[in-house]
């Protein structure tokens, strides 16, 4: 099966490596294109069997499967471009939150998917969102799965809990990448612990969590229950991080939303003035 990338940004760049090195996909089946073709050329230059062809139509013709990894406006005029190329026999898949896979749909002639990836796919690791379209066949949607699984934990979603799903699974790493530099600057600034020195002790330890839940000897409240000891140093450091919390992860939900929906807002201008088959 030939894989095609459209657009071979962070998030197509990562899809690429994650398939090439779990051994998901061999690099003479990918084909893929960039606006800037020096990118995709960048990623031919690691693996050599790889293709990089002048134009997102040469990337469908050679594909079944198609990845769309570019910004959710470029879409609409991309796929109408390229509709004439999208037979029944080739699966689309985008990788953007705003776009519904019935919009898609409303477009193409193909089958079609949505996957929202996760930089942790990067490792084989977390969670990637699978929504797939009424056009996509039963063994298409069986490819796909097994495809992903190599990666990552597909998880099938509804269109109702994108935005929530891709919050936790997509835009999680960072924020939490986040509150855990907060959490180095504060132990520097507080002690005599040198920056280096905490990097390394809180990768460790967030490398270390991971590994204990994967084993599900704890869960998450288990595991605050276990080192929290009643009256003890760990109940302190908790009472502070309740009161200072607050709503502070609601209030990332409604700007997250928010954004979303002015998203989805832009794109329908564009969907809207196709008629629905």
């Amino acid at each position: 099966m030939n894989v095609g990338f459209v657009g071979t940004g962070n998030m197509g760049r990562i899809l690429i490596e994650s398939f090439i090195e779990s051994g998901a996909i061999r690099p003479s089946f990918i084909y893929m294109t960039n606006r800037t073709k020096a990118k995709a050329e960048a990623i031919q230059n690691i693996y050599l069997e790889t293709n990089v062809l002048d134009s997102a139509e040469e990337v469908v013709k050679r594909s079944d499967l198609i990845f769309i990894c570019v910004k959710p406006l470029d879409i609409h005029p991309l796929l109408k471009k390229l509709n004439h190329l999208l037979t029944p026999n080739k699966c689309l898949l985008s990788i953007t939150s705003p776009i519904s896979v019935e919009q898609l749909e409303s477009l193409v002639g193909c089958q079609v998917a949505r996957a929202i990836p996760s930089i942790t796919n990067r490792a084989f690791s977390g969670v990637s969102l699978i929504t797939y379209g009424n056009s996509c066949h039963k063994d298409t949607k069986r490819t796909l799965e097994e495809l992903f699984e190599q990666i990552s934990n597909p998880v099938q979603i509804e269109d109702d809990i994108t935005r929530v799903s891709s919050d936790i699974v997509s835009c999680g790493p960072a924020f939490f990448s986040y509150l855990l530099q907060k959490f180095v600057d504060g132990a520097v600034a507080e002690t005599n612990i040198t920056k280096d020195q905490a990097v390394l002790l809180v990768s460790e330890m967030i490398i270390g969590m991971g590994k204990l839940l994967e084993t599900e000897i704890y869960t998450l409240p288990t595991l605050q229950d276990k080192v929290c000891v009643k009256g003890g140093i760990t109940g302190k450091g908790i009472k502070v991080l309740e009161e200072e919390v607050g709503d502070m992860f609601a209030k990332v939900f409604q700007v997250t939303h928010e954004k979303y929906y002015e998203d989805i807002e832009e794109v329908s201008v564009q969907f809207n003035k196709i008629p629905h088959k």
